[in-house]
């Protein structure tokens, strides 16, 4: 049985590790077969940034390359050379930054400086599909100009990565077979020394019955 640990925390308020969380849980007959971490996205977006085209201008030596400076919030604006038909100054984009690793399936693709037609380049200008967000590569994505520059990707997409416990449920522990159950009992373990933890039960507030005219008599 597999075990979110995002979703575990909606249960019970702890600061615990998920590697220290599998202990406790072996410890208490919920044997934890494997930890694995799990990525929405690839890489997570790391080195990934919010930056804004300051300048654009066609490159001297190729008809469908720009030259353009980006201010991504942190030192000198970086040069980047971009082949994106609608790249402009004034945009909001998401921006690559040197050492960043961008995958495409298996194969992994890392951005560095370089030199294109003569021109220095330090960074890309994503599109969707470069990025794992989506599958558009007519252009470069253009953000709203509202978004914060040296925004982390990360944060703009709402990324969320998560911690899977492979929990090896016997069959007479099927009042652990949920999220729930598992916190009840990682609560009553971790109650021993730290009192204030208590299980976040779920509200029902929600639900509400439409019609209670309907008295169940005794026969």
């Amino acid at each position: 049985m597999d075990i979110s640990y995002n979703w575990l925390k909606d249960y019970i308020n702890t600061d615990k590790k998920p590697h220290e969380i599998a202990e406790i849980l072996t410890s208490l007959g919920l044997e934890v077969g494997s930890i694995d971490e799990v990525e929405t996205i690839k890489g997570g977006l790391k080195g990934l940034v919010i930056g804004e085209v300051l300048t654009c201008e066609k490159h001297p030596d190729a008809d469908k390359l720009s030259v353009t400076t980006v201010n991504i919030g942190s030192g000198e604006p970086l040069p980047i050379v971009c082949g994106a038909p609608n790249v402009a100054a004034g945009q909001k984009v998401v921006v690559a930054t040197v050492g960043t690793t961008l995958y495409n399936g298996d194969e992994a693709f890392v951005i560095k400086k370089a030199k294109i037609r003569g021109k220095q380049s330090e960074g890309m200008i994503c599109a969707e599909d470069e990025i794992g967000v989506g599958a558009n590569h007519d252009g470069i994505m253009v953000l709203p100009t509202e978004v914060a520059i040296g925004t982390p990707a990360s944060d703009y997409f709402n990324l969320e990565n998560d911690t899977i416990l492979e929990v090896d449920l016997t069959p007479n522990r099927i009042d652990a077979a949920s999220h729930l159950g598992v916190a009840r009992d990682l609560a009553a373990s971790l109650q021993l020394t730290h009192p204030e933890v208590k299980v976040n039960w779920p509200s029902v507030d929600a639900f509400k019955t439409d019609n209670n005219s309907y008295p169940v008599n005794p026969t």
